[in-house]
């Protein structure tokens, strides 16, 4: 299971998204899970990390989900029209 940070907005992003994908690399199960239960800051650039980590995990034949997904990012996420690209679990 790849863990999101509790804090995650654009100034973050980029290293975020890098620990995530190493996170990947290392991966072996088929269905890569991301958790978000500990976020609780977060900009619209939290929906670019979780949509290029599953761009990634797609491209490498892997299912994608995201569970503990804040309300509020869920609600943004549906606003954008992505809403169905992030499933989330619990």
């Amino acid at each position: 299971m790849l863990v999101l940070p509790r804090e995650l907005t654009h100034r973050q992003a980029t290293a975020c998204l890098a620990m995530l994908l190493q996170g990947l690399k290392a991966h072996r199960e088929a269905q890569v899970i991301v958790d978000a239960t500990a976020l609780a800051a977060f900009d619209s650039s939290a929906l670019a990390v979780l949509l290029e980590c599953r761009r990634e995990a797609l491209a490498r034949g892997k299912s994608f989900s995201v569970q503990g997904l804040p309300a509020a990012l869920h609600g943004m996420a549906g606003l954008y029209g992505i809403g169905h690209l992030i499933a989330a679990q619990g």
